[in-house]
């Protein structure tokens, strides 16, 4: 099972020792309602490198990304599912706009997303590039979302 850290734990010696001579991956999501599309994805991220960190939206930056309707989950439960997942090592919120702050912290090796963003639409990818890591664009599960399962619920 994954951990749930804090932001303040990001610094800690035990959380650089349990990283230290691995290869980092991270991405980010709101990940509301799992669906197929994100086990696909988080799986195939995980295979890039050694530990996969999730960034893990908070409850209010779900709200000014997809609407005052979302999240369905929320970020407690959310964070527990995506910890619980065999994939997934470390979980933790952010609250910012985007996941930059986060990614700074956490210094990364490998920085990833779904098929559907560019490589330089990606937050993040300069600061991971210059520190010679490397950004990828993963498949895209066509036809799976959050929005399809909320909609297909509502009729």
């Amino acid at each position: 099972m994954g951990q749930i850290l804090r932001r303040t734990e990001l610094q800690s010696e035990a959380f650089r020792k349990t990283i230290q001579g691995k290869k980092l991956v991270f991405t980010n999501g709101c990940f509301d309602l799992l669906h197929v599309g994100h086990i696909r994805y988080l799986q195939e991220a995980k295979a890039c490198g050694d530990l996969l960190f999730v960034g893990l939206n908070t409850d209010e930056s779900v709200k000014k990304l997809k609407g005052p309707t979302r999240p369905i989950q929320n970020e407690s439960d959310r964070a527990e599912i995506m910890a619980a997942l065999g994939c997934v090592d470390f979980v933790c919120l952010f609250s910012e706009e985007t996941p930059e702050q986060l990614i700074h912290q956490v210094r990364p090796q490998v920085l990833v997303k779904g098929g559907d963003w560019k490589i330089d639409q990606i937050v993040g990818s300069d600061f991971v590039i210059k520190n010679g890591g490397e950004v990828k664009s993963l498949q895209f599960v066509d036809g799976r979302s959050t929005t399809k399962i909320i909609e297909k619920s509502q009729s």
